[in-house]
């Protein structure tokens, strides 16, 4: 199973039984994978000639093949990715309130800042793709990214808090934790199904609507009142804002699959950045969809 997440789909952890969950039976060596697992044998961190990762002084040599990782000398933890995650988050809260502080949204210097929180958010794009293409994490990439990350997202949560409603921030970010609590539970219990089906439709359903809003950016540039074709305001607007958190929430699924697949099966640490790096950028993609859908319920007020 490959995320969605560019930074994880290049890797591929693998380890399908059928439903996400922390306790699934795994095949034993030599043998078919166990139940209906169609995914079992393509796992690149099983012991064997299948996994780039073999040679790893730190792994056991007597593990069967698919079984799960003792080791942990130099492979990732779940406390590796809590505290990557938890620097990558930092930064961005850090920047973001920088900005807010020293850039103003004021009618006067509105437009300057702008102009810099979208140079920041090009910035961000172009270290994201950097990372996401190469092999290996760098941590300075990923860091960059959220530094500039966090500077597109103070800008615009302080013209949102001036312009709209001040306590709009701090909803939104409620609510991005809450959809994170929530996912986390539901995927624990079991109560999520991340399958090759589930894959399939969120990554079309997600290549859908960034080319709807793609194209609802471009007709607004030559749309006098600036509103494109109605998918960021209004109703229509609302429908829209609930399926960009429904799929963020989709994400953080797979994103939980590909981080307990590479526990599972003994990644090397430096993934861990990796993991940190999908996790902040879904994180993100909640937030900003979150953000614009408390905007607009509460500008119809």
């Amino acid at each position: 199973m490959r995320s969605s997440n560019p930074v994880f789909s290049r890797r591929g952890f693998s380890r399908d039984a059928g439903h996400a969950g922390f306790n699934a039976q795994q095949p034993q060596a030599g043998g078919p994978a166990v139940g209906t697992n169609p995914y079992a044998t393509g796992n690149p961190y099983a012991q064997g000639a299948a996994n780039p990762y073999a040679t790893n002084p730190y792994a056991p040599q007597d593990t069967q093949l698919g079984a799960p990782q003792q080791a942990r000398g130099n492979v990732m933890t779940i406390d590796d990715v809590v505290s990557r995650t938890a620097m990558t988050l930092g930064t961005v809260v850090l920047t973001a309130v920088l900005s807010w502080l020293l850039l103003p949204v004021d009618p006067a210097n509105l437009g300057k800042s702008y102009g810099i929180a979208i140079g920041a958010a090009l910035v961000a794009f172009v270290l994201a793709m950097v990372q996401s293409f190469k092999r290996k994490p760098t941590p300075a990439l990923i860091l960059g990214y959220a530094a500039f990350e966090g500077v597109f997202l103070g800008v615009i949560s302080a013209a949102v808090s001036t312009y709209i409603s001040p306590g709009v921030v701090v909803q939104a970010v409620l609510g991005t934790m809450s959809v994170f609590a929530g996912v986390l539970i539901a995927y624990k219990m079991g109560w999520i199904r991340v399958t090759r089906r589930f894959y399939g439709f969120v990554i079309a359903a997600a290549i859908g609507f960034v080319l709807l809003m793609m194209v609802n950016a471009l007709v607004s540039v030559f749309d006098g009142a600036g509103d494109g074709l109605g998918f960021r305001s209004g109703g229509l607007g609302i429908v829209f804002g609930i399926i960009g958190i429904i799929l963020g929430a989709c994400f953080l699924a797979l994103d939980f699959k590909q981080v307990e697949d590479g526990v599972t099966y003994g990644a090397p640490r430096e993934e861990a950045w990796l993991a940190a790096f999908g996790l902040t950028m879904t994180l993100v993609w909640i937030y900003l969809e979150m953000l614009r859908l408390l905007s607009i319920l509460q500008g119809d007020d």
